[in-house]
């Protein structure tokens, strides 16, 4: 693992990482789109966190903090790269970055279709929070 890299994304990375995230990631979001990636580092510059192997992305996460909670988007590693400890270094830098900034708990959004995260989440010490339901409203039409 001690040729994984991780760094913080730049403006320069939005298309590469809307890229990956057509490879990597499941599903789709409506701020799936340039303009939605450089807001996302623009305002929060520490938040998209990458991995890279040989130059390659091969791993995102985006540990957004808002001052009140910890939350994780994004989790996604190539195909070729699972199961080599790349989600787990991710996310163990979105846990350090959260403490450092004085968060409490991180909670993840994670598809209910999706198994193979839901198995990485579980072995990453989260649990399902059954009392909560995600809602919804998109703010442009």
């Amino acid at each position: 693992m001690s040729d994984l890299h991780l760094r913080t994304a730049t403006p320069s990375d939005a298309l590469p990482v809307l890229a990956f995230w057509r490879v990597a990631a499941e599903g789709t979001s409506i701020s799936d789109d340039r303009a939605g990636v450089e807001r996302l580092i623009a305002r929060d510059p520490g938040a998209l966190l990458l991995a890279e192997r040989d130059g390659d992305l091969v791993g995102t996460v985006i540990a957004g903090f808002d001052g009140w909670r910890c939350h994780l988007y994004r989790l996604a590693v190539h195909p070729d790269a699972r199961r080599q400890g790349v989600a787990t270094a991710l996310l163990d830098a979105a846990e350090r970055r959260f403490t450092t900034l004085g968060g409490r708990r991180g909670d993840a959004m994670v598809l209910e279709r999706n198994e193979r995260a839901q198995h990485a989440w579980r072995a990453a010490g989260y649990t399902r929070e059954s009392r909560w339901r995600r809602w919804t409203k998109p703010l442009t039409s």
